[in-house]
């Protein structure tokens, strides 16, 4: 193999494999503060579909207050599941006023689908029992830059 050669197939090699390091990292998003009652959050948030599809993926662990905010760009019936998610999660579907439409707990590395039972463009991913121990659930509300006042 010739030297000019060898490089590229260095290069595309090398470039494999950053590749398939991305998709096995958990991946970092920007952060904002989202609150309910007392209990304030830190959440990343996913707002392209890229975003989106890994959400939580590969993540091994979550600070207490941590979690993902998936934002969509319409109301529709949204589903999750957990493929390649370590974690087991709670995961609460929020209205455009931050109002909590429904919450379910997620098992880790399943493809069971978790569905709002209503049309919304938020969801909130958490550790799981996050909104049972702070006694969250339907009709609860969260605060912050995303839900209408």
């Amino acid at each position: 193999m010739t030297s000019s050669k060898f490089r590229i197939a260095a290069l595309g090699l090398a470039l494999a494999g950053a590749s398939a390091f991305a998709q096995d990292a958990p991946q970092q998003l920007p952060a904002i503060r989202l609150n309910t009652g007392m209990h304030v959050l830190q959440v990343q948030v996913a707002q392209t579909a890229e975003q989106r599809a890994t959400g939580l993926m590969f993540r091994k662990t979550m600070g207490t207050n941590d979690g993902m905010l998936f934002v969509f760009d319409e109301p529709h019936q949204q589903c999750f599941w957990m493929k390649n998610t370590l974690l087991p999660l709670s995961v609460a579907f929020i209205g455009d006023d931050g109002g909590v439409v429904n919450i379910d707990d997620m098992k880790p590395q399943t493809l069971d689908s978790h569905c709002s039972t209503q049309p919304v463009r938020f969801v909130l991913e958490m550790n799981v029992g996050w909104f049972d121990k702070r006694g969250i659930k339907a009709g609860s509300k969260f605060q912050g830059a995303p839900f209408k006042k």
